[in-house]
């Protein structure tokens, strides 16, 4: 896991004015610990055969090995991130590894890598994007990367933008941010969807960006969803 500073940040989106990721407004976070990659296929498998997990597809009807199929077409190595995961999934991972999902706040601050202002954790060029994220139409990529395959952000961490999108903490409101406390906000207290953060490998660079909001019911899987965990300071 890589150090996250504490500190303060202005979040959502100071460039290209995206509703629901206005107002722009200020946060203070204290510092935390994230994943430095995305979790695997392998660190998966290894969950699912210490605890005795069912997955949310398991759950609902197919067998174990319809989901690693499943998984294989888009993630074909244990070095791959982990697909076909729902936030339930997730959520039970990182309870199981003595961690927890990120906040939206914490992923946002933690993608721009230290970068005041910018569209992406790299600055604003989107020339450059094939350097630092997997995304649709890269050098003919039709699925995810193996973690770390692209150059990190400011606080070393791989994969901020692009492969998978990302499951964090908080319930989905489009009008969060107009009343969001300025100190560690936790998200709302109730909801019908959870945030997704981060762009995908089948999305194109516009959806890359650090302020963009994505969300989805719970239960659902998708080969482009994923996760990674964060913990407090100890």
């Amino acid at each position: 896991m890589v150090l996250i500073p504490g500190g303060s940040f202005q979040m959502g989106d100071h460039l290209d004015k995206m509703a629901n990721a206005l107002p722009v407004h200020k946060v203070k976070l204290d510092g935390f610990y994230m994943d430095s990659h995305e979790i695997t296929v392998g660190q998966f498998k290894r969950f699912l055969k210490q605890s005795g997990y069912k997955p949310e597809a398991v759950k609902a009807g197919w067998d174990i090995n319809k989901l690693w199929n499943e998984v294989k077409k888009w993630s074909p190595t244990d070095e791959h991130p982990v697909v076909h995961v729902s936030w339930n999934d997730a959520t039970a991972y990182a309870k199981w590894a003595g961690k927890r999902l990120p906040t939206e706040a914490e992923w946002e601050y933690a993608a721009r890598g230290g970068r005041v202002g910018k569209r992406y954790p790299w600055g604003d060029d989107r020339k450059v994007a094939r350097d630092y994220a997997n995304y649709v139409g890269r050098s003919g990529r039709d699925r995810a990367a193996p973690v770390g395959s692209f150059k990190p952000n400011g606080y070393s961490l791989y994969d901020m933008a692009g492969n998978v999108e990302e499951w964090c903490a908080d319930w989905y409101g489009p009008d969060y941010y107009s009343k969001s406390p300025a100190k560690n906000p936790p998200g709302p207290g109730t909801g019908s969807s959870r945030v997704l953060r981060g762009g995908s490998w089948y999305l194109d660079t516009v959806y890359l960006r650090v302020a963009l909001r994505d969300f989805s019911n719970a239960a659902v899987r998708f080969y482009g969803y994923g996760f990674r965990c964060v913990s407090g300071l100890r």
